[in-house]
């Protein structure tokens, strides 16, 4: 097993924030008997909605996802990067699981199944509607159900309120119109509040719902003795003294030791939404008292209990065994038959689909994506490309608002090296680097990230690895961190294009 590029277990009984230094934004995290899991927004990407498996709220793995494919379809058919699966919510009843999830242009969603692994049934549309977010369950001690959401201004032209619903029990029908229940215009401050998650407790509803903006917010907890309210409310978590800006958005998880703890995210600009665990415990009125006296933690003992048997990371590196991918990656778009090539030995083929955005990976649907695994770190992948047709190319890039890429390229007199980027403003990619002979049509590419998101290329013909280019300051989408990429194109036109074989995807750490 190889050297994750971030450990949060520091193997002597602490653990160090973030325990996941990715971007897993908006996590929602349920506990069933000894065991955690773990969902996060997946956005337009697909598969989506991941599932992270844990023992002990430190140290995760993947699992595998929830959705295979976005819904409607068709409209998932291209990269839509900050839409789709926006801040769901995973909760365990009677046996089986269930994550909700706000599209916030088709509705509220739920999907259920009674394993973790699958099979997950298929997405519901239980409430319609332009503008509707961060949607929670909750069933309670008598058997009813309820559900809590939220408002997307950019939508629905409304923000900063939780609208509130009796639920069917059965997670299908909302049982009414549904009212305001937490107006947060009329709570002097504050502003943007959003992302409830929905609790119950010593006869209370709680609902813990951050506010005040990704960058520069808060957490908050509201309380009532009825579901429709009246709420009162206090802050729990903010940012203080600390470097961690804009605490919130995330899990309450009760311990089978009796402890409580909080996951929440911190926005780091192009590495996303980055999760942090927080101590929790309650003072004399009965309120949550989150980090250090509602500070964030930098560092903190692990929760009690069994502790997993070697410190580990959500999966990064990737040996593509028998030409299959691992579930740290997805597509940027729902994926259509043919980009992938199968066969039984080593090696990812990628087929050059042709596509009119060749020259644009913002917009081209069949680009494999994970997320930066850390503030610094290198990656490096080896490839060969199997093409004659002029203008095929595969490469491993950077993908965010802009991108930037190095790859090998098919043209009338053979395969080349190069490297090519796209800023913000840019609506096609250019040279980064003059394009040099690839002569063995192999390559083996590497990208060097480190703090402030600045990567540096550099690639490996046959005589030693060589920089490439200025350095490229990744740039994350609205919502979405950037992204590591590897991906094979070609122009529109007749015929196969051939495909691109990538092997060995390995990172290592870099200085922290």
């Amino acid at each position: 097993m190889s050297e994750p590029v971030w450990r949060a277990d520091l193997g002597d009984g602490t653990y160090r924030n973030p325990v996941l230094n990715a971007d897993w934004s908006d996590p929602d995290v349920v506990r069933v008997g000894d065991d955690y899991y773990l969902t996060a927004s997946s956005f337009g990407r697909a598969p989506g909605l991941p599932i992270l498996h844990s023992r002990d709220l430190v140290n995760w793995r993947i699992l595998g996802h929830a959705l295979e494919r976005l819904e409607p379809a068709d409209a998932f058919a291209r990269p839509r990067h900050d839409c789709g699966v926006w801040a769901p919510s995973i909760r365990h009843h009677e046996g089986r699981f269930w994550i909700f999830w706000g599209d916030p242009d088709a509705g509220v969603y739920q999907i259920n199944a009674p394993d973790p692994h699958g099979p997950w049934s298929a997405p519901h549309l239980i409430k319609p509607g332009k503008g509707l977010i961060d949607p929670c369950p909750l069933w309670d001690e008598h058997g009813d159900a309820y559900l809590v959401h939220a408002w997307a201004k950019s939508r629905s032209g409304v923000n900063n309120r939780l609208t509130g619903h009796r639920m069917s029990p059965d997670g299908r029908e909302l049982l009414d119109e549904g009212r305001v229940i937490v107006d947060g215009d009329a709570i002097p401050g504050w502003f943007t509040l959003e992302g409830p998650k929905l609790h119950r407790r010593d006869g209370w509803f709680w609902i813990l719902a951050p506010a005040g903006s990704v960058e520069t917010g808060w957490q908050g907890a509201f309380r009532s003795r009825d579901f429709f309210g009246p709420y009162e409310e206090r802050t729990i978590l903010a940012q203080g003294r600390t470097d961690v800006n804009g605490p919130h958005q995330g899990a309450w998880v009760s311990t089978p030791a009796g402890e409580d703890w909080f996951l929440h995210f911190q926005q780091r600009g192009a590495y996303g939404r980055v999760v942090h665990l927080q101590p929790m415990e309650w003072d004399e009125a009965g309120w949550p008292v989150v980090g250090d006296e509602g500070e964030p933690v930098a560092w903190y003992r692990k929760p009690k209990g069994p502790a997993a048997a070697v410190p580990c990371a959500p999966a990064v590196d990737d040996t593509f065994p028998d030409g299959r991918y691992g579930p740290q990656w997805s597509w940027t778009a729902n994926p259509a038959a043919g980009w992938t090539t199968a066969h039984d030995g080593p090696g990812l083929w990628l087929t050059c689909h042709r596509h009119e955005a060749a020259d644009d990976l913002r917009l081209l649907p069949n680009v494999l994506v994970q997320r930066l695994p850390a503030e610094s770190f290198t990656a490096t992948v080896d490839l060969a490309l199997h093409s004659e047709a002029v203008g095929a190319k595969a490469g491993l890039g950077v993908l965010g608002d802009a991108f930037g890429w190095i790859g090998l390229e098919r043209t009338a007199d053979g395969v080349r090296l190069v490297h090519r980027f796209a800023s913000v403003t840019t609506e096609r990619e250019r040279d980064a680097e003059h394009p040099r002979p690839a002569p063995a049509a192999r390559a083996r590419l590497r990208i060097e990230v480190t703090p402030g998101a600045r990567c540096r290329f550099s690639a490996d013909t046959g005589d030693g690895f060589h920089p490439s280019g200025p350095v490229f300051a990744a740039t994350p989408w609205r919502w979405v961190g950037a992204l590591l990429a590897v991906f094979a194109t070609a122009p529109p036109g007749e015929g196969a294009a051939g495909y691109a074989d990538f092997r060995n995807f390995h990172t290592t750490p870099g200085q922290e």
